[in-house]
């Protein structure tokens, strides 16, 4: 999840919207986004902010397969909050077409359109993709202990939505999240 917009299971985040200021996650993004500003408006300058990057063998695909194979996988907490997604090859896709086109420009939301997936959402398409259940929640006391202050981005979540990036005609490989899935767990 990009750590730049507030947590919210309500709120709908674009390029547009403002960043937070409530953790050390969203302060640190907001500084790194500051200090790469480049001078004077001539130069072409793009951020990409990405959600969580689906691909094979890392990442956080990785701590999620154990128990989703072993039949022990489920939503985090509630399981409402939205999930802002990518494959790995869409966000490789946007960095490499944002360097070649030259209309590109400004910050890009490096999130799939069908991002506005909920957690429980997820997990259930993660189930399915391994060919197993996937109704066991993590409680969110769980969460909270082993996470600390980032455990708010996993339980509140954020809806991300990819408009400056759909409107400078990127094209996405995965844009959906079940062949998404299907391509990362294969």
């Amino acid at each position: 999840m990009t750590a730049y917009y507030q947590p919210s299971l309500t709120k709908e985040y674009d390029e547009d919207s403002p960043g937070g200021d409530f953790d050390f996650f969203s302060n640190l993004v907001t500084r790194w986004e500051a200090a790469a500003r480049l001078p004077g408006e001539s130069t072409r300058q793009v951020v990409v902010r990405s959600g969580v990057v689906l691909g094979h063998g890392g990442g956080a695909i990785s701590h999620m397969l154990l128990p989703f194979r072993l039949g022990l996988g489920g939503p985090i907490g509630s399981g409402r909050q939205f999930f802002p997604w990518i494959h790995i090859g869409d966000l490789a896709g946007i960095l490499t077409y944002a360097l070649e086109a030259n209309h590109v420009q400004g910050v890009l939301n490096g999130v799939a359109p069908a991002s506005t997936t909920t957690n429980a959402e997820f997990a259930q398409a993660l189930g399915a993709a391994l060919g197993r259940p996937a109704f066991i929640p993590v409680p969110s006391t769980v969460v909270r202990a082993v996470f600390g202050e980032r455990a708010i981005m996993l339980l509140e979540g954020q809806k991300v939505v990819p408009r400056r990036t759909l409107a400078t005609g990127y094209q996405y490989s995965f844009p959906e999240l079940r062949a998404a899935l299907k391509d990362v767990v294969a």
